[in-house]
């Protein structure tokens, strides 16, 4: 598989993509307020290269918003957020190193697949996003409805099709908010090995489920979020990880936060 750093279209986004030293992202003392609330209140982390971060917990917890602060979508209250010692929000050529998986579509329903898929290779400044665009629909099994306008398409291969716009321009972060939903088994298998090349390829991932053996699985760190704030984190085993008692903590946690 080619690797994520060949896609990128300036020598900026190659020189922050190829960074050797320093983590690859960096959130310090984040906080982002919707009035008197407070949806992330100072959340700091690190991840290096080839890192993923599977964050869990219940619904309103701050897992969406913080996803946006860290990909630079939404601006902190204060508090900051780096990408390879770039500030985000930032540079063009560093927030194409983002890539959103979303369980919403954000598709053109009377474009192509690939028509959907080639106008964010183009977006993104891929040099041959013709290429780039049947590489990632043949990875995530979906170039046998390359011209198939997505408004015909069923939910699960929409969320594919959804997936391939989110990573065709090789990103060197890229955040997951419940990417699995309306997925198939076929569909599923294909994202976790496209994700895998992803970590593989030095790509940093924050993957946010309710599924915690899905996350787990992918994880090097994981974390719990409750009103705002990581009341749990700790680095994933590969081997040895017991992800009962992982659960147990989990449903402790939360049934606490929310008595």
């Amino acid at each position: 598989m080619q690797s994520p750093h060949e896609t990128a279209s300036t020598g900026v986004a190659s020189a922050l993509a190829n960074a050797a030293s320093g983590p690859a992202l960096t959130a310090d003392a984040l906080v982002r307020a919707f009035g008197g609330r407070r949806a992330v209140n100072g959340v700091s982390l690190t991840l290096h290269e080839g890192a993923c971060l599977a964050l869990f917990g219940p619904n309103g917890a701050g897992k969406s918003t913080l996803l946006r602060l860290l990909g630079g979508l939404l601006k902190p209250t204060t508090g900051t957020t780096r990408l390879h010692g770039q500030p985000l929000p930032g540079e063009a050529e560093t927030r194409r190193l983002v890539g959103l998986i979303s369980h919403h579509a954000m598709l053109y329903p009377a474009l192509s697949v690939r028509e959907n898929v080639r106008f964010a290779a183009e977006c993104q400044g891929v040099i041959d996003a013709d290429d780039a665009t049947t590489r990632v629909l043949t990875q995530l099994r979906v170039l046998d409805r390359a011209d198939t306008a997505v408004r015909f398409l069923s939910r699960g291969l929409q969320q594919r099709v959804s997936i391939a716009r989110a990573l065709v321009h090789g990103p060197q972060l890229v955040l997951l908010d419940e990417p699995y939903t309306g997925l198939d088994e076929t569909g599923a298998q294909a994202l976790t090995e496209a994700l895998g090349a992803l970590k593989a390829n030095g790509a940093t991932l924050v993957l946010v489920t309710h599924n915690l053996s899905e996350g787990l699985a992918l994880a090097t760190h994981s974390a719990i979020m409750q009103h705002g704030t990581f009341v749990d984190e700790q680095p994933v085993s590969p081997s040895g990880f017991d992800v009962a008692a992982y659960q147990a903590k989990y449903r402790a946690l939360v049934h606490e936060g929310l008595a």
